[in-house]
């Protein structure tokens, strides 16, 4: 039961990565005003002028709902939808269904269905991996997991997840950009039905991150090696940005060792409502008391 018990957890572990993926940037594809004069004048504007008016704009909005796909080489692929809000930190549901890779397969071997339910907040996130897991949790369905415990228990690689997800806005994938040095302006493109401006370019992760973090030093550098053992150094980061200077859509495109990293999100519905109740407390579980029972976060097999 133990065993099992860990493998899950493995799985709710990715689901706080899909986060930190999404929550990058934020935008959307049904934003009203009609806007045709400022849609011109921001077309006529340099790429990078016309990111800082596209920054302000997104990282005010404050929620969005959002939904796509992840594939990270041969570990995992994914599909996410739900909706996600910014004005105090990070917030949101979302629902995200393992479709491949080693940990798709390793949770339904284990006997789920291949979905998590997460709730993210500003210091900690839930995760209910289904009724298979609340068996052996004596009837909880929620694993509580606290940004500080992870930090505390993953070394220098919880750290920087704990980093990667407090400091994650919605302009994120903007500031990427703007601080790439690489930024061009591709053209006019559809996205979904949106006439929309097309932007690209090249990122180096870790100066990116070393820019954009509060991580010292000694976290820093064991970042770097981690990042050179996955075989990481720079991602292709693409957005589409509707008239209103709002995100309707953001790739991310890069090599690993264990294959392509490729991300494909949608935005849409700004101002929508981000769920904001905690799962009831005799519902859930902490992570560090799975732990204490002989559970391990990487999931033993």
């Amino acid at each position: 039961m133990r065993t099992s018990t860990a493998r899950r957890m493995g799985t709710a572990l990715a689901a706080a990565a899909a986060l930190t993926s999404m929550a990058a940037c934020s935008g959307s594809d049904g934003a009203g005003g009609s806007g045709k004069g400022k849609a011109d004048a921001v077309a006529k504007a340099s790429p990078v002028a016309a990111l800082k008016q596209v920054q302000q704009k997104t990282g005010g909005a404050r929620s969005a709902k959002v939904e796509g796909t992840t594939e990270m080489g041969s570990a995992v692929s994914m599909k996410q939808s739900g909706a996600i809000g910014w004005a105090d930190g990070l917030s949101g549901a979302l629902t995200i269904t393992y479709t491949g890779g080693t940990m798709g397969e390793a949770l339904k071997k284990a006997g789920g269905d291949g979905s998590v339910e997460a709730r993210y907040f500003k210091d900690e996130y839930y995760a209910n991996l289904g009724a298979d897991m609340a068996a052996s949790t004596g009837g909880k369905n929620w694993i509580r997991y606290s940004y500080k415990d992870l930090a505390e228990l993953g070394g220098a690689s919880g750290d920087v997840m704990k980093d990667q997800i407090q400091n994650s806005t919605p302009d994120q994938g903007v500031k990427a950009l703007l601080a790439s040095g690489d930024v061009k302006k591709v053209g006019q493109e559809d996205v979904r039905g949106v006439a929309a401006t097309h932007y690209s370019g090249t990122i180096d992760v870790a100066e990116l991150t070393a820019k954009n973090s509060d991580l010292d030093a000694q976290q820093l550098a064991a970042f770097k090696e981690q990042l050179a053992m996955a075989g990481v150094t720079t991602q292709t980061v693409d957005i589409w940005v509707d008239e209103n200077d709002l995100l309707v859509k953001k790739t991310e495109r890069g090599e690993m060792k264990t294959g392509t990293f490729n991300s494909t999100l949608f935005y849409s519905d700004y101002g929508t409502e981000v769920p904001s109740d905690r799962p009831e407390a005799s519902d859930t579980v902490d992570f560090k008391e799975l732990l204490k029972q002989g559970g391990t976060p990487g999931g033993a097999s």
